[in-house]
Formats: C-alpha cells, structure tokens, sequence
C-alpha cells in the first residue's frame, strides 16, 4: 500500500491539487456577489414617501441642503459631494431612542475613523432647542470627531422637508402634518453620488430582527463594501 502511494504520489499530489482549485472556482462562480439596491420613491414604503415624490422610480437624490454644524460652520451638499456618509435624525434632550442611537453612532465613529471616504451626518428635529451651542456640547459630552461627524441645526422646515421628501426616513402622515415631530430610528446610508443605499435600525448594534431590518453591525458592513466598490 505504501509502496502504491509513493509511486503515485507525484500523481495524487496533482489531482488534490486540481480538484481543490476546481472546488473554490466553482464556489467562487456560484457564490452570489454582493449587492446594495438604490433606493427610489417607488421603492419605499408609501407612508414613508410623500406625495410630492412617490412618482419617483429612478435618480433619486439627496436634495440641496444648508444647515449648521457644532462649530457654527455652514456645511452643505457640497461637504458631502463624492463622499459615503450615514445620515439620522435626533434631538439633545430626546430621553428614549436618541441616546442608544448616540451610542452605535458613536461606536461606528470608531470604526470608520480610517477611512477617509466616509462620514456622520445628524439632523437636529428640534433646532429651536439645538442651537450651535447646545450641539456643541453635546459633541464634546459624547465624544464626537468634528473631522468625521457633523451635528447640524437649521431651519425647521427644511429638516422636516428633507427627513421626509429626500432621506425617505419618516412616516408622512396627512400633509398638514408635515412639519410635525420628525422621530425616527432610520440610520440612512448614502452613496458617492448622493443616492439612498440601504435603512437600518440605528436603535439596534448587532442582533437579529425577525422583519429582517438590518442592524448598525450591517451598516458597517455595507459601508465597507459601498467604500471599496466606490472606490
């Protein structure tokens, strides 16, 4: 039997050789290649689209906007442009969902800090409340990397106006309520060319979610992927 073997080795060795380069290309060939959808109006669910843009099935973008950061900084589309970034809505003195949201932002803060292409955008929903000032604190309290992250106030209405008609985050309701309370846990991610790729449960780190809503853990995921696709 020994003797068998090492007559045949040199053949044997080949063969395995073979057969396992055959196996990982016929895995690699049959394995699904990852992909992220591009969300559109059409895409969404109607009670989260209003009715201004639920005609909308293709080339959706993030519309034009113009807020200010925590360090009295106008920061606009154009800070943004060419640029990942993960989108939310919040509010200082929010006591339920804010501050778990605060803490996965946070951790993902951490995670993205070397990656150069990608960055954190929070929309305060109650502006009257958050001036620079407060925003300010608020970043230093919770250790935010002004490089990476913006906490950004505004005008009201043109919060409300881009939470529902561009970000897609928030339920419309009837449309004198639309620049009512805006509170959602929706981490929304962008794309390079400013376009929706993906919801997830900011609320949420890492477990699993019967609806199949993907998790903050996901998010990251998806971000390496979009980073290195966009590259």
């Amino acid at each position: 039997m020994i003797s068998t073997f090492k007559k045949y080795k040199t053949f044997i060795l080949i063969f395995l050789s073979i057969s396992i380069l055959i196996y990982i290309g016929i895995y690699l060939l049959l394995k699904p290649e990852k992909t992220l959808p591009i969300y559109n109006p059409r895409d969404v669910n109607p009670e989260l689209v209003d009715t201004t843009v639920q005609h909308v099935g293709y080339k959706h973008r993030i519309a034009d906007f113009k807020f200010t950061n925590q360090n009295g900084k106008t920061i606009t589309q154009e800070d943004y442009r060419d640029k990942i970034y993960v989108a939310e809505f919040f509010f200082t003195t929010c006591p339920t969902i804010c501050p778990i949201m605060t803490e996965n932002m946070v951790w993902l803060q951490d995670k993205i800090k070397d990656m150069p292409d990608v960055f954190l955008l929070s929309h305060s929903v109650t502006p009257d409340i958050d001036s620079v000032a407060v925003l300010k604190k608020y970043a230093v309290d919770k250790g935010v990397n002004d490089s990476k992250w913006n906490l950004v106030t505004g005008d009201k209405k043109e919060i409300y106006f881009i939470a529902r008609k561009s970000y897609l985050a928030v339920q419309t309701g009837k449309p004198e309520e639309l620049y009512d309370m805006v509170h959602t846990e929706n981490f929304v991610l962008i794309d390079k060319k400013g376009r929706i790729r993906g919801f997830y449960d900011g609320t949420n780190l890492d477990k699993p979610t019967e609806d199949g809503t993907k998790n903050v853990t996901q998010l990251l995921e998806d971000i390496k992927w979009l980073s290195e696709k966009e590259k």
